[in-house]
Order: C-alpha cells, then structure tokens, then sequence
C-alpha cells in the first residue's frame, strides 16, 4: 500500500442515500458559489491581456519588465499551493476558500490606484496566492462528486471560460481611458460579492459537513501515519498532472495574454484588438460545455489528442496567415478545443489519484499548474523582448507539443500502490 501500509477506511457510511429536495437545492447553490469562484479567477486571467499595453505605456516599461507581474503571481500561485494543504488541516475548506476571496480583495484595492510598479505587482502576487486557495478547494469539492461529476466539472470550468470572455470587453473599454486603473474597481466589487457568497453558502464549515449539508457521505480516509505532504509528493501521478496542468494553462494564458500585443505589433490592429482575447477566452468557454457530448463518445482519453493537434494546427494559421480577421478566428477557435483539456484532467485525477488525498492532491496540481499562468507568459515576454513578439506562435505551438506528451505519460488507470 502506499508509503508501506495504507489502506482506506470510510469515515461515514457509503451507502446510496436519495438526496432530499432541500439538499438538492442546497447543492445546486453550493455548485453556483463554486461557478463564480471559478468566474472571478477567470475575470482575472482574462483581462490581462487587453491591460499589458497599457501598463507597458503607464509605467515605462518593456516586455521582460512588464512580464514580472507573471512572476509574482507565480510566486502567489507556488505559496498557495504549498500551504494549502496545511491550512486545509488546520482551518477546513470553508474557512480557506474565504481567505483565498479576501486575498483577491486585498490585491484589487492595491491594484485599482495605480501604485507604483512594485506596489502594482505585489498586488499579483497576493492575487496569485488567493486564486491558489480558491482553486483548490473549489475543483476539490467538485471531483468529490459522485454523480455527472464529469458534466459538474466541465461546467465549473465554463464558468472560469465566461468569466476570461467578459473581463477582455471591460478592460479593452478602461485601457482606453485616462483612469485605466478603474478596470480593478470591477474587478473589486466581483471579488467583494464572491467573499460574501461564500461566507454564506458554505458558512466557514469543513469540507465533510457541507458534503453532509447536501446528502453525500465524508470521503476516505487513509491510515497511514505519514504525513499527507509525504503521501500527496510520492504520488509520481501527481507531478504527471501538475506538469501538463502547469503547461496546458501557461499555454492558455500566454495566448490570452499576448495575442493582443502581437496582433497589434505584427498584423497591425487597433485598439480594439483586446476583444480578441475576449473571443479566445468565449471560445474556451463554449468548448467546456458543447464538447461534453464528444468527450463522452469518443472517451476524454483519447479525445485529448484530437483536440491538441487541431490547436496545434489553428496555430500554424495565426502564424503563416497574415490576415486580421482569419488570426482573430482562428484563435477564437483555438479556445474551443482548448477548453476542455483542464476538466478533463481533473476528472482523471479523481480517476486515479487516492479519494483520501484527492483535495490535497487537486490543491497542488491546480496550485503548481496555475504557476504555468505567470512562467510561460514571462518566458515569453523575455525572448519577445530580445527576438521580438513573432515569436509568440513558435513558442505556442512548442507548448502545445510538450503538453501532449504530458498527457501521454499520465496513466489510464489508477497504479498499484505498494
């Protein structure tokens, strides 16, 4: 068994109970909650890019420069990760997932004055460490799921879609403005209304008595005496994840991010070139739901595949076609059938990673992955500023080419652990 001797005991009775209308409806506004966390981390990454612009003329700096606010959200993200674990331990879900929404509070308050550049990026970082949490126990809670978790998952992750499609509209509208800063006040008031949300829906509980709430039994429980950092880090399944997560999401935020400096820079759009990273992220969001039916048929193993060399593809497009219109489409189209690569690796990690240390497990690999968001885009930014932003499609399509190969070494079954 793992770490030498684990085996699972249940916690509570596993036997199949017919939710009640009240517990039905109870989780209905449970998964709601969780759909606008989603939609807020979202409203994050997406307005990025139509920003970067910007905050490149406001504050006088280059692409390596303007790229460090990847770097502390980095930072933010790898802090989040690491401590989640313990503070979920400690505190329990309900508490953690408020202090990842009042993080995200404190870093638009920062943000939307215009502070100095240091200041200004303290505030990603801060950022970063909040949607770590929020993330984690989020997509944990979803995986615990027994029933249509797949469909659950799929659409949580459409609302991070929805909420990456509006931000680009919103931002694209203040980077035109002399206050271009009041974009964080939006994005404030959001963050404000989801830290009250959850507060009240979850009520500061642990994991098992909101399960409870909504008729679904405690998860497992390991007896090993090892601490779970040790059981969640001798997973090699975990890391296998987490670096395709780290890849998959630094790839979708790279597009999101930089495609509107390049469009402008390259195929020489206006300023109106940020909604297409609104029609990116729009497109990420539809492939989440109107994909469901195909990840089924086909199977989310193999379908993987199909969707990766079809992105691959769009993106030669974007790179050898110089039109404005046909680039625009094609990345839209890009989002498509990115989109529903992330869900569909978290339902494989509730496959085959241990429903004792699922949450902790899920904490890490979204934790480790959303770094991706702030490493590769700042890659990027530093060849961009040496070999220029044409590089940004050889770069994207290379990433696209790791992740697949990522994917190809995650197992299909859970290992036998011993």
């Amino acid at each position: 068994m793992l770490m030498g001797d684990v085996s699972t005991t249940l916690t509570e009775s596993t036997t199949s109970v017919v939710p009640t209308k009240s517990q039905r409806l109870r989780s209905r506004i449970q998964f709601a909650s969780l759909c606008w966390t989603l939609y807020v981390t979202g409203w994050n990454d997406g307005s990025s890019g139509p920003l970067l612009p910007r905050i490149q003329k406001v504050y006088n700096v280059g692409f390596t420069t303007v790229s460090l606010i990847f770097v502390f959200a980095c930072i933010g993200f790898l802090i989040g990760a690491t401590t989640n674990v313990i503070l979920t331990d400690k505190l329990g879900f309900g508490k953690v997932i408020v202090i990842g929404a009042a993080l995200q509070v404190i870093a638009y308050s920062l943000e939307a004055s215009a502070p100095p550049f240091p200041v200004f990026i303290l505030g990603y970082g801060i950022n970063g460490m909040g949607m770590a949490y929020e993330n984690a126990q989020s997509v944990g809670y979803v995986a615990s799921f027994k029933k249509n978790a797949e469909a659950k998952m799929g659409l949580l992750m459409a609302a991070y879609g929805a909420g990456a499609f509006s931000s680009p509209l919103v931002a694209t509208h203040f980077s035109q403005l002399p206050h271009w800063s009041f974009h964080y006040l939006c994005s404030l008031g959001i963050a404000l209304s989801n830290t009250i949300i959850l507060t009240l829906v979850f009520g500061l509980k642990n994991q098992d008595e909101c399960l409870a709430q909504i008729g679904l039994a405690a998860m497992e429980t390991g007896t090993s005496q090892d601490s779970k950092f040790r059981q969640i880090f001798a997973l090699r399944d975990v890391h296998l994840l987490a670096s395709f997560i780290l890849v998959y999401v630094g790839a979708e935020v790279t597009v999101g991010g930089w495609i509107v400096t390049y469009v402008i820079d390259v195929r020489g759009g206006g300023p109106s070139s940020g909604y297409i990273s609104s029609g990116f992220f729009g497109g990420l969001m539809i492939g989440r739901v109107a994909l469901l039916w195909v990840n089924r048929k086909v199977g989310e193993r193999r379908v993987m595949y199909i969707y990766a060399v079809v992105a691959i593809g769009l993106e030669f497009v974007v790179w050898f076609v110089p039109s404005l219109v046909g680039g625009a489409v094609s990345v839209a189209i890009i989002g498509v059938f990115l989109g529903p690569m992330y869900p569909i690796a978290m339902n494989q990690a509730g496959r085959i990673l241990p429903r004792w240390l699922l949450t902790g497990c899920i904490g890490w690999i979204a934790g480790f992955g959303q770094a991706g968001s702030a490493i590769l885009p700042f890659m990027t930014g530093s060849i961009a500023s040496r070999a220029g932003i044409t590089s940004l499609q050889p770069l994207l399509v290379a990433m696209m080419g790791l992740m697949t190969i990522l994917w190809a070494l995650v197992p299909r079954n859970p290992r036998k652990v011993d």
